[in-house]
């Protein structure tokens, strides 16, 4: 995959879902396709792996924390075309509250075990783009507006939904 995305390999994505319930082993193709991509290509598996690291825009899968790094390596890198589009999904991941307010909800009951897993998924998908919040205030700072409006709507979403707190 080129310096770009080298890490995505050994990322064991065929033994991860995805939102959807599905196997995540088509995340390493979407990657790449708005990495090495035309723009229309780029901007369809923008939207591809939106449904399938944050179906319905609001519930993760046990793929997206890992897949999260990588789509900040996109964002930040120099000649992707769909910048817009990978921090608006980065924003609505780190808002996804799904498992968490299930959990909540089922608090106490028997079915309240059957969401711990996957609201450990959500902590971990805020807290990886948490820690992109450097490349993200680089983009803020750039001075092309395409860039730096939708890095600036999602620092404030950081700034809305800190991470998880500790169970």
């Amino acid at each position: 995959m080129g310096s770009l995305l080298r890490g995505v390999s050994r990322v064991r994505w065929g033994e991860l879902r995805d939102a959807t319930g599905a196997a995540a082993d088509g995340v390493p193709a979407l990657l790449s396709r708005i990495a090495h991509g035309d723009e229309s290509a780029a901007r369809v598996a923008v939207d591809d792996l939106g449904d399938a690291l944050c179906a319905l825009g609001f519930v993760v899968g046990e793929a997206t924390a890992p897949a999260v790094p990588f789509l900040l390596e996109l964002a930040g890198s120099l000649h992707v075309v769909c910048k817009a589009e990978l921090l608006d999904l980065l924003g609505s991941i780190c808002r996804a509250d799904q498992w968490h307010s299930a959990a909540a909800a089922t608090r106490g009951r028997k079915s309240d075990a059957d969401y711990r897993r996957q609201a450990g998924w959500e902590t971990a998908a805020r807290a990886a783009v948490h820690a992109g919040r450097p490349t993200v205030e680089g983009l803020a700072s750039s001075v092309r507006p395409e860039e730096a409006t939708p890095a600036r709507k999602l620092l404030r979403v950081l700034d809305g939904t800190p991470p998880f707190p500790e169970p």
